[in-house]
């Protein structure tokens, strides 16, 4: 099958940044939310970067102009009734995720494949939402979507080998490494990483050591491009604490998070998305 539209519902940080990467590499996109500020908001944050990348000689105002015509906002999700493929990336929250992919199953066409971007919630139990099980997988980018090169390719148990070759072959299209992983709590990225950031959080929680003596130690002791604190705050406090409690939940004891990851997140500090995590992006 080919791929020629995609739907993407979820306007925020992920589901503009994977608009972005399939518009650049020639995709018809629908970019949808829940309501117009919030599609308004992303479609704004797209073009900024990409009018960042023209001031910075880096690409010109023809080809900005032909990505930005491959992206149309609605807030309406019988706009997808003509998707190929269709991406979610809404709030890691399984309930709402499900609900979502229950009204897509009675818009889209029957060949349609459904895709998640969940960081950890089982593909299989949200395919149960659906009566496509074996068109239903996830594809879970890193952050920043338009940049990092890794897709995980997620298999339910349903899933089937043509829907797994159809977004492998999507995903070198995009220009992504995809890996194929089973369906398991975190996966593998989130599996490997939550951990280590959590143990950061304890580190500090601990009194050990500072905030900024924790990333520098991982950035020139482990050779990371950032450090565990400040990863987090990029990915979003509240999305690393529903991952541990998550993977708490499904794998036991090890992954019990942190007592002030969730005092922050109660605290209202999120990270960049709003503007305090561990460190204060309001300067």
């Amino acid at each position: 099958m080919d791929i020629l539209r995609i739907g993407i519902i979820g306007a925020g940080t992920m589901g503009g940044g994977i608009a972005q990467l399939a518009a650049q590499n020639g995709f018809s996109v629908v970019l949808e939310d829940i309501n117009e500020e919030y599609v308004t908001a992303g479609l704004k944050k797209i073009q900024e970067r990409l009018e960042n990348r023209v001031h910075e000689g880096k690409m010109n105002v023809v080809a900005m102009e032909k990505i930005l015509s491959r992206i149309r906002i609605s807030t309406d999700m019988e706009d997808f009734k003509d998707s190929d493929l269709i991406i979610e990336a809404v709030v890691e929250n399984d309930e709402i995720k499900k609900q979502v992919f229950s009204k897509l199953d009675k818009i889209c066409r029957k060949d349609v494949i459904f895709t998640s971007n969940t960081s950890s919630i089982s593909i299989t139990r949200l395919a149960q939402a659906t009566v496509r099980q074996d068109r239903f997988a996830g594809m879970h980018f890193m952050n920043p979507a338009f940049i990092m090169k890794l897709v995980e390719v997620v298999r339910g148990l349903r899933t089937s080998q043509e829907t797994i070759d159809t977004i492998l072959s999507l995903s070198g299209k995009m220009g992504k490494t995809p890996v194929i992983v089973n369906d398991s709590p975190g996966f593998i990225s989130n599996r490997l990483l939550m951990p280590m950031i959590n143990e950061a959080v304890y580190c500090l929680y601990d009194g050990i050591s500072s905030i900024e003596s924790i990333d520098t130690i991982m950035k020139l002791g482990a050779n990371h491009p950032m450090g565990p604190l400040e990863l987090a705050d990029l990915i979003g406090l509240d999305v690393c604490l529903y991952v541990l409690e998550t993977l708490h939940k499904d794998l036991g004891g090890k992954y019990m998070p942190c007592p002030l990851l969730r005092k922050m997140v109660e605290g209202g500090k999120l990270g960049k998305k709003n503007g305090e995590g561990f460190y204060d992006y309001r300067k």
